[in-house]
């Protein structure tokens, strides 16, 4: 999702790509957003407790945000060489692997 909701922000630095519509951009990002989807929701129906996988809800969503954020940071620092990577944004990291351990404490 995260080439889906951001990769278009760098459109306008894409020669023909820049001169697209709101439109145009939405089909795009649906179209990537389609391919992640392939894999995103075999993957929660597989892993939940109730069709037989070793995840409950809320750890299959707790495991989706990590590795979203993990995807999203990669992407910015080689994608959108603008951004700094800072204190606070480790912090905020060093809380989600918190919220992990707790998620999957039983």
């Amino acid at each position: 999702m995260t080439l889906a909701w951001y990769g278009h922000l760098k459109f306008s630095q894409m020669g023909q790509l820049s001169k697209l519509g709101i439109f145009s951009i939405i089909l795009i990002s649906w179209g990537i957003a389609f391919f992640e989807y392939i894999f995103q929701v075999p993957a929660n129906r597989i892993g939940f407790v109730d069709n037989g996988g070793p995840f409950s809800l809320w750890q299959l969503k707790v495991i989706q945000e990590v590795i979203t954020l993990m995807t999203f940071s990669v992407f910015v620092i080689f994608v959108f060489k603008t951004e700094t990577l800072r204190w606070n944004h480790l912090v905020g990291f060093i809380f989600l692997i918190l919220a992990v351990f707790f998620i999957f404490k039983k």
